[in-house]
């Protein structure tokens, strides 16, 4: 067993590391102790999450408000599994547990440890991990002082998919060598470092569910898991989300429900990929029949039937898949008759003015193929001269903590403006955004006055930023809205896409627009006051010269 050098006594509810004795598990309180319950609705004091960019991006509403309505949860009460969680505030090293986890770097060097366990484990631990070849990122490794050491991953926005599952392997690499060394608990801290600029809530959803998932296939051979924090940030992130993995009755179980990421992973908890999702069903069962003895040479005329005879693979393979992978000639041929077809039907669209939306429409493969050029394009590009010109631009979350972007029509000067750099930055921007539920915030303010781009240049940004946007989309709350617009965008319903423009929200008033959008999270061009003041005659507002902040009249 793991014998600690310090102790912990209770303070603030959770124990910590002071006191001369060790302690041991009986001291520190169990998830499933009622004692210990704490509200789903629970909201930190602590700025440092509350209104940071990351307060809870992967938290979005999946399902009811308040209950389940009918809807399966994906992580059900499991009195077993629960009983065997426990939180603690301290050092791993101070708990009386089998085990104890390290995040370290890959060389697994004493200085990039965690802060005082080489100081308490004393000098042949550091001896010990020069012995052992380094470690690589995502994966754990076990010294004789029954110390299990991983590297967890940088964190950028651009690979943050790539982030989570290397972190969830790291989650599930430390427990898989538990249970290989005969042990039965460990301790483990936050994985995800400051040093690594991992942002703590995603990462703690991701830390809980793996666990969660890991617990649920071998739940007979671990008999604790300890989530150990240090700060008074961690602790309440780890508060507020435990419910949600691990509910403790139906009523938890409910409130999850509606409360739990769109995506909570596989069954490992990796986070899902639907563009690598290619699925090949099995083929049917025939009998073949036996070559002849004397293999006959098909004519060469017939060389070309025989290689495109595969009519009875397209109904067991994967559409997607299929696409990609058809006979060349028949792909084109295809694509001309869908061309044809679109062009014929929309040449009074593009008589009226609204732009070309001929074109056929494209499949999920070739959206994704689409999307990936112009996002690879727009890594290499330098677009500084874009993003001066503010047309679009990240703001804070919204009132439910969805990432928001901001975009301003009458920054939008088509004379002086590439079309093209203007949408592969676009994408850029967007990318980031577009893997979760998110919000867009268009001011309309003062916009009639530019010329804006036609519909057919509309449906094309659309098929660049592909179904991913489609679908994460939220909202999109349009501000100042004119006769014009309202009428533009119910064309684009009718003609474009009918999902993403049913999700428009017009709003009148800057007071109105912040119930969606809380003040602080948006950067507000002061032209957008003036006009606010202008359009609604300053009614029920007062504003701020110096600041520009919005207030109610009493």
């Amino acid at each position: 067993m793991y014998r600690p050098v310090a102790t912990a006594t209770p303070r603030g509810g959770l124990p910590s590391d002071s006191g001369d004795s060790v302690v041991t598990l009986d001291q520190v309180p169990r998830w499933s102790d009622a004692e210990h319950r704490l509200s789903l609705d629970y909201e930190s004091e602590d700025p440092s999450f509350s209104n940071s960019y990351f307060a809870d991006p992967l938290a979005s509403s999946s399902g009811a408000e308040s209950s389940g309505n009918g809807m399966v949860s994906r992580f059900p009460v499991d009195h077993e599994i629960n009983s065997k969680i426990y939180l603690w505030r301290g050092n791993p090293w101070n708990l009386e547990v089998d085990t104890v986890v390290n995040s370290t770097n890959e060389n697994l060097d004493e200085a990039h440890s965690s802060p005082g366990l080489h100081a308490a484990a004393g000098p042949g631990l550091a001896e010990e991990c020069a012995t052992l070849g380094g470690c690589r990122t995502g994966m754990a490794k076990v010294t004789n002082a029954r110390v299990i050491h991983t590297v967890g991953p940088k964190y950028a926005v651009k690979y943050h998919t790539a982030a989570e599952n290397a972190l969830s392997h790291c989650y599930r690499s430390c427990l898989e060598l538990l249970i290989e060394n005969g042990l039965k608990s460990i301790a483990m801290g936050c994985i995800y470092t400051e040093a690594k600029n991992y942002p703590r809530e995603p990462a703690a959803h991701v830390a809980i569910r793996t666990v969660r998932r890991f617990l649920e296939k071998q739940k007979d051979k671990i008999s604790a898991v300890v989530f150990c924090t240090t700060t008074a940030s961690d602790t309440e992130i780890y508060k507020r989300l435990l419910p949600l993995y691990f509910p403790r009755d139906k009523h938890e179980e409910e409130v999850a429900i509606s409360k739990l990421p769109a995506d909570v992973g596989d069954e490992n908890g990796e986070t899902i990929i639907d563009e690598r999702k290619i699925r090949i069903k099995p083929l049917p069962k025939k009998n073949i029949p036996k070559p002849p003895k004397a293999p006959v040479e098909p004519p060469v005329s017939d060389v070309g039937l025989i290689r495109r005879n595969s009519s009875y693979l397209d109904s067991y393979l994967d559409p997607a898949f299929m696409s990609l992978i058809k006979d060349p000639d028949q792909r084109r041929k295809e694509q001309w008759e869908k061309t044809a077809q679109a062009q014929s039907g929309w040449n009074c669209a593009k008589m009226l003015g609204f732009g070309d939306l001929g074109g056929p429409p494209l499949s999920a493969a070739e959206e994704y193929s689409l999307h990936s050029r112009y996002l690879a394009k727009a890594n290499s590009l330098n677009l500084s001269e874009i993003a001066e010109m503010k047309i679009v631009y990240r703001g804070g979350v919204d009132s439910e903590g969805r990432p928001v972007m901001v975009v301003v029509g009458a920054h939008f000067l088509l004379r002086c403006l590439d079309l093209e750099r203007f949408v592969l930055y676009v994408v850029k921007e967007f990318e980031p955004l577009i893997q979760k539920p998110y919000s867009i915030v268009y001011f309309h303010s003062a916009a009639s006055l530019q010329l804006q781009p036609d519909l057919g240049w509309m449906r094309r940004l659309q098929q660049v930023l592909g179904r991913k946007h489609q679908r994460n989309l939220h909202a999109i709350y349009v501000l100042h809205p004119t006769f014009h617009l309202k009428a533009t965008i119910f064309t684009l319903q009718l003609l474009v896409d009918n999902v993403v423009w049913k999700k428009v929200v017009y709003v009148d008033r800057l007071l109105q627009l912040f119930r969606y959008v809380p003040r602080e999270q948006l950067t507000i061009p002061d032209f957008v006051f003036q006009h606010d003041l202008e359009v609604n005659g300053g009614k029920g507002l007062i504003v701020d010269p110096r600041t520009k902040y919005v207030y109610q009249r009493p």
